[in-house]
């Protein structure tokens, strides 16, 4: 492994409890929820009628009206929430210190599917003379970070990483290697998604993956709990900027913590649901670790992936305890999902957002609507109140459709 220690000193989020950092953390400590009926279009014919949308968010004034109409929703997301981490970081757009060497690396697993369903449905109506020029600009999984670059300046490596509910972490797995590597010495990295569409809802309904608590919302998505009957889905974006650790001193940057490791595999398994045993999971827990170079004893929190899945909530428990044995039983864990639903390839940039606030501020936020614990999900889930616990070391995880598996071992700053 590099010498080279990565920390992060900028961070972004736009969700269904906010539209910057402060508002998500607040939202999330008093255990709010942000899951509600669905505004944005009709769904008087679909199964599902809730979702967490981001009702109050706009992408003025990091994108202009005229601009914004050349990004899909999902890249607006990824504009406005990278705008914040810059800027808490102390870079500003056109005004890198060394534009070579800032990377934006980021994840999205669906991308544009809002522009795709328009454009498609114009296609249909008015022909094909009248589909928008800016349909395959738009709706291009590496819109986001690729209009991220192009508004900043930062001309080091710019991809796109998708590998569905894992993109996130996947993608600040790569910006970690990046920065360890000597390609860069600051990356943009996280996630955004907005497929909280039609087609989008539609089709994730027909898998019988979602939540069908229509008539109480706020209470839909319940991770852990023995009642939960499917996931809720979310929209948004969560980005880092991720520093090497002396760049950062050097240059007088607020350093909210490091990242200590990153270990990510696959289940091999199945397209869509996780392995019984959860051996994939555990395997990337145990490579997160090995790279951060720390013991099982030492983990204090895990930001679940907890999506309130019958089936995912007991695979990542079996996980966690393949993993930590006894110590299990110790580790404060959390569900973020419980307050914002699943945003999909953007859960593990606000997830990473959230632990890394527990670490700084001392605190473990809630498992909202844990009120009857399943029985094969036996841990501390930091059930519906907010618990102060010192955090010196905590990990993410990500899983995704596919089998894919990442996790990301943060680490307070001595």
């Amino acid at each position: 492994m590099s010498d080279r220690r990565v920390v992060i000193t900028g961070m972004g989020v736009v969700c269904p409890l906010g539209n910057n950092v402060d508002q998500f953390w607040n939202r999330l400590l008093a255990g709010e929820s942000g899951i509600a009926p669905i505004q944005r279009f009709d769904v008087s014919e679909f199964d599902v009628t809730i979702g967490g949308e981001c009702t109050e968010f706009t992408p003025e004034p990091v994108v202009d009206k005229r601009s914004a109409k050349r990004l899909d929703r999902f890249a607006q997301f990824a504009m406005v929430a990278a705008d914040e981490a810059f800027r808490q970081a102390g870079f500003e757009p056109g005004k890198l210190p060394d534009p070579d060497r800032v990377g934006v690396i980021t994840g999205t697993g669906i991308g544009g599917i809002f522009e795709l369903e328009e454009q498609h449905s114009r296609l249909e109506s008015k022909g094909p003379s009248k589909v928008s020029a800016f349909t395959i600009p738009k709706l291009m999984s590496n819109a986001g970070s690729g209009n991220i670059s192009i508004h900043y300046g930062a001309r080091g490596p710019s991809t796109a990483v998708g590998t569905a509910c894992a993109s996130a972490t996947n993608a600040m797995g790569d910006a970690l290697a990046a920065i360890r590597r000597g390609d860069v010495d600051a990356c943009l990295t996280g996630g955004s998604e907005a497929a909280l569409t039609p087609l989008g809802l539609a089709a994730f309904a027909s898998m019988k993956a979602l939540s069908t608590r229509n008539d109480d919302p706020t209470r839909a998505s319940r991770p852990f709990d023995k009642d939960r009957d499917g996931f809720v889905m979310g929209e948004g974006a969560g980005m880092v900027v991720f520093e090497e650790y002396e760049h950062a001193k050097k240059r007088g940057a607020n350093i909210i913590c490091e990242v200590l490791g990153f270990g990510t595999s696959a289940d091999a398994y199945h397209i869509t649901q996780p392995m019984e045993t959860g051996a994939g999971a555990a395997a990337a827990m145990k490579r997160a670790m090995k790279d951060a170079r720390i013991n099982p004893e030492q983990m204090v929190h895990i930001n679940a992936h907890g999506t309130s899945t019958p089936l995912g909530d007991v695979a990542e428990t079996v996980a966690i305890k393949s993993v930590y044995g006894d110590h299990a039983k110790n580790i404060r864990i959390t569900s973020t999902k419980s307050s914002i639903g699943h945003l999909l390839g953007a859960s593990g940039g606000v997830e990473i957002a959230a632990t890394a606030l527990a670490m700084v501020n001392g605190v473990i936020p809630p498992t909202i609507n844990l009120d009857n614990q399943d029985p094969q999900c036996d841990l501390n889930y930091t059930p519906n109140t907010a618990q102060d616990a010192r955090v010196p070391v905590a990990m993410c995880n990500s899983f995704g459709f596919g089998g894919h598996n990442a996790c990301v071992i943060l680490g307070l700053i001595d």
